[in-house]
């Protein structure tokens, strides 16, 4: 029997990102100062990034495992996510006194989960990724293990995974049982030639993929973990599952849906299109009421799932590419504002309830002016990131016909304006009712530095993201 190595060119980034994974843990046993580690991280993902960049296109593990544009933009999205969180954990670690080693080590594995899942071109290798992403997520919800918010944070996050987890093979079984195959091409092909559209088994295993998906892009109803668990979770964890998670499930929705169930496109976009609606005002106007500033960027992640979905749901090359902008910007703005949410966390200051920003530009004006900036721009106001992107979603579903969607959707982010710019007026419009401590660090004012300079640039010269995004879905239509 001849046995023939896979090429592993297309998934060398993949190996890469293992090894460094592997190398940090493996460095905590001979490491004293854990700083080290967390430069050791961005060393490796830097070159994970340029192994991304220099990789060729191509396929390997008998089509599995596909490294096209499409992955490599996400790819992209998981590594800025990952070095950013990485960045805004060298001091909050060490004020929560979980500066330990596997920590960076469970944010490689998890992002290499996500890498796997953008580049998984069959069921199977779908589940595996996520279920390496998830764990890993688990594990990191949970680093504050004296907190008992974080504890059950933790518990409720893996059981209602593991619940979204049975749904998605319930999924995976019904599809492969009509198709024998879970290899994406391989099922659109199939179900166009069997004539399978409108087949009442398959559309009930799109329905369980969606419940899967939905679960891991945290929209509405498969919503009510996200509030607990970015609350218990320690906040640079929280800021590292607002972004790399939820992108990592629109990769996979995208891909699946697009590529394998592009038949039944009028099926799953009739289940999605509620969903969304549901998805953005249920997030917004909840978010209203909420007096800890953690989850009520938890609703706002909600909410802005919904605005997101809204590309997918056209079912155009364009209406993904917008979804796929949209994700990039968003992950500049939130990890930027959760910089600041970790900055006023000091000794005995846990700086997470909304008035703890009072009077905040009395004392720190720069640290305002970008809090400020990163709100303007998860509201959607001009000439922030954020109006571009909900701009270019919002036009792709306009043409697409879904007008009713886009009116909620302008209207949400009218709503989304109260509970924005109320940090706004805090900080502006009341006098300081304490002295108030800013914790910084060289690799904070980094990540400020990169998310408000992405922020701003992609505000007012928008075009090389939308043209990249747009190049990237070449190989998926």
């Amino acid at each position: 029997m001849n046995f023939q190595l896979p090429d592993l060119g297309p998934v060398i980034p993949e190996l890469i990102m293992t090894s460094v994974a592997l190398v940090i843990l493996m460095a905590d046993l001979f490491i004293k100062r854990k700083e080290t580690l967390a430069f050791l991280s961005i060393i490796g993902i830097t070159i994970v990034a340029y192994s991304l960049l220099t990789t060729p296109e191509g396929s390997t593990f008998s089509g599995m495992f596909v490294s096209d544009g499409y992955s490599t933009f996400f790819k992209l999205l998981f590594l800025l996510n990952v070095i950013l969180s990485v960045l805004i954990s060298v001091k909050y670690v060490s004020i929560e006194n979980i500066n330990l080693g596997e920590y960076y080590a469970f944010l490689l594995f998890s992002t290499l989960g996500m890498m796997i899942m953008a580049s998984a071109h069959d069921l199977i290798l779908v589940y595996l990724g996520l279920e390496l992403m998830a764990l890993s997520t688990y594990i990191l919800t949970a680093f504050l293990r004296h907190d008992t918010r974080s504890n059950e944070a933790s518990l409720k996050y893996f059981l209602l995974g593991a619940f979204s987890s049975a749904f998605l093979l319930y999924g995976i079984a019904m599809s492969y049982g009509i198709t024998g195959t879970t290899e994406l091409k391989a099922i659109a092909a199939y179900i166009t030639k069997a004539g399978l559209t409108g087949n009442k088994t398959l559309l009930l295993s799109v329905i369980f993929l969606v419940v899967a998906f939905g679960f891991k892009i945290a929209a509405v109803p498969f919503h009510m973990w996200a509030p607990d668990v970015y609350e218990g979770a320690p906040t640079s964890i929280t800021a590292f599952m607002s972004v790399g998670p939820k992108a990592a499930g629109f990769a996979v929705l995208g891909r699946v849906f697009y590529e394998a169930f592009g038949e039944f496109h009028i099926e799953w976009s009739n289940i999605l299109l509620p969903l969304s609606i549901l998805t953005m005002v249920i997030g917004n106007i909840i978010a209203i009421s909420q007096t800890n500033i953690k989850r009520m960027l938890a609703y706002s992640s909600i909410a802005h799932a919904g605005y997101a979905l809204l590309g997918v749901i056209a079912g155009t090359p364009e209406g993904l590419a917008s979804t796929m902008n949209y994700l990039m910007i968003y992950a500049f703005m939130n990890i930027g504002a959760f910089s600041i949410v970790i900055m006023l966390r000091s000794e005995g200051f846990s700086g997470v309830d909304i008035e703890d920003y009072k009077g905040l530009s009395k004392s720190h004006p720069l640290a305002s002016a970008l809090m400020l900036i990163f709100m303007f721009s998860l509201t959607g106001i001009p000439p922030t990131a954020g109006f571009i992107g909900k701009f270019y979603v919002f036009m792709e579903s306009i043409k697409a016909g879904n007008v009713i969607p886009v009116v909620i959707a302008v209207i949400m982010s009218a709503v989304s304006a109260y509970f924005y710019l109320r940090i706004v007026m805090y900080m502006y419009m009341h006098d300081p009712e304490g002295e108030i401590t800013l914790t910084t660090s060289p690799s904070m004012n980094l990540a400020l530095v990169i998310t408000t300079a992405g922020t701003l640039f992609l505000g007012i010269l928008p075009s090389f993201l939308i043209e990249f995004a747009k190049r990237s879905i070449i190989s998926i239509f």
